[in-house]
């Protein structure tokens, strides 16, 4: 980094370091290849020479302020934020006011307007936008999280252009990582410690300056000078650990969760469903694993369990966070307190064991397809007997499997919710099945 950068302004204030790191060119920009590489879209767009409204959709810390900083210096642009979550009409028409004292200067001058979490500002807020991106009187950036398709208005939307950030790879956070510790008062980082910041700020470039600049106070004071992966937990053991997606913790709380609504606990299921998702789960992750408990761990003792696995995730990606979060949490509830078995797990289980060991066995006869004549006179489907023609629709003694395999059996349903009624109705078949074969 230039010297300028780590100079203070301030009268000997510290300066954050990501106001320090932030890039002061399009090359500098760490990540969002697929929108700045050569050719590409947002690159084409700097050097247009003609700045457009456009809206950044991204997650945090991707560099969706920088690019709009970067975008009003590149077209020397007077830059006006506007945070949707702190702000309202009367920073709007400020804002207003100041692009018609640039426009009307001396120097006459354009006016670049970002706004910070665009989808926070209602439809009337945005619609104050509209007449003064139509007149030109400025260039409107919004900058959002969430889908604009459903959070910005369709009339402002169809003004802008639309640029998705990618979260940043664990390549750019390294490259990131090693451009901070080549700051003066930044340590250098362990590999071991370096991975495990890279996976807590999980592709937000603020995360791992914000937590890398504690760290380096900490170690100025303790005067380490290289970070180790040890002295790093002891530091911000629990800040890391409720976010180490990747790490034995993460996969540690997961199998309790798991565990727990095998256990039937209710409770323990919701608890560690929230440890999860309040320590940056994917709550999509965390569906498909309730998805995963409903057959593994219910089965057909409740097969509704597995339904109910299904919409909850269905409702989270209607609803998103935090309200689809509730319907996940109604999931493990109901999971928990469903009757439990495994007969179907474990019955599928081996029969893969078998098959995979086990040779290719034919087909019986009587069960092949006879779609031709041909296979007519090879007896194929020759004594099969149709089911829904033989009393309550079984044909008592008729065989299914290879031969070979006649007394094999896999399935065997517990005594618990639903498998009792079918454990009833699977030893009055098979006793039908036995007296027949015993008749012949």
């Amino acid at each position: 980094m230039t010297a300028a950068r780590q100079s203070s302004p301030n009268g000997g204030r510290r300066i954050p370091l990501a106001q320090r790191l932030r890039p002061q060119t399009l090359g500098d920009v760490v990540g969002q290849r697929h929108l700045l590489g050569d050719g590409l879209p947002l690159r084409l767009a700097f050097e247009s020479g003609q700045p457009h409204s456009c809206i950044l959709w991204g997650p945090p810390g991707v560099g969706k302020t920088t690019i709009a900083q970067l975008m009003a210096h590149t077209f020397d642009a007077q830059f006006i934020a506007i945070s949707a979550v702190l702000g309202g009409v009367k920073d709007i028409r400020e804002a207003v006011e100041r692009a018609h004292e640039a426009a009307q200067g001396l120097v006459p001058r354009a006016t670049l307007v970002f706004v910070d979490e665009v989808h926070r500002f209602n439809k009337s807020q945005q619609d104050a936008f509209l007449p003064h991106v139509e007149s030109g009187l400025f260039t409107f950036i919004g900058a959002t999280t969430e889908n604009p398709s459903f959070e910005v208005n369709s009339a402002l939307l169809s003004r802008a252009a639309v640029y998705v950030l990618k979260a940043l790879s664990s390549d750019d956070l390294h490259d990131l990582l090693a451009r901070a510790c080549a700051q003066p008062d930044v340590p250098a980082c362990d590999e071991e410690a370096s991975a495990r910041l890279v996976r807590h700020a999980d592709g937000d470039a603020r995360r791992l300056l914000n937590t890398l600049e504690v760290v380096a106070v900490s170690a100025t004071q303790q005067q380490i000078t290289q970070v180790s992966d040890t002295w790093l937990m002891g530091l911000l053991g629990e800040t890391l650990r409720r976010s180490d997606k990747g790490g034995d913790i993460f996969y540690d709380t997961m199998s309790a969760l798991h565990k727990s609504v095998r256990g039937s606990d209710p409770d323990a299921a919701l608890y560690w469903l929230v440890r999860l998702l309040d320590g940056g789960t994917d709550p999509r992750y965390v569906a498909r694993r309730l998805i995963r408990m409903a057959n593994e761990d219910i089965g057909l003792a409740d097969p509704r369990a597995l339904r109910a696995a299904l919409d909850a995730n269905e409702v989270y990606e209607r609803l998103g966070s935090p309200e689809g979060e509730l319907a996940l949490a109604q999931c493990a509830i109901y999971l928990a307190v469903a009757p439990k078995s495994n007969a179907a797990y474990v019955a599928y289980k081996a029969a893969n064991a078998l098959v995979k060991t086990d040779g290719s066995r034919p087909v019986p006869l009587h069960l092949r397809n006879a779609p031709t004549a041909l296979m007519k006179t090879l007896d194929h489907g020759a004594g099969y007997r149709y089911a829904h023609d033989e009393p309550d629709g079984f044909a008592a003694g008729e065989v299914y499997l290879p031969e070979g395999l006649t007394t094999q059996t896999f399935y065997e349903p517990v005594e618990r919710g639903l498998e009792i009624k079918i454990r009833e109705r699977l030893l009055a078949l098979r006793a039908r099945n036995r007296a027949e074969t015993n008749r012949n």
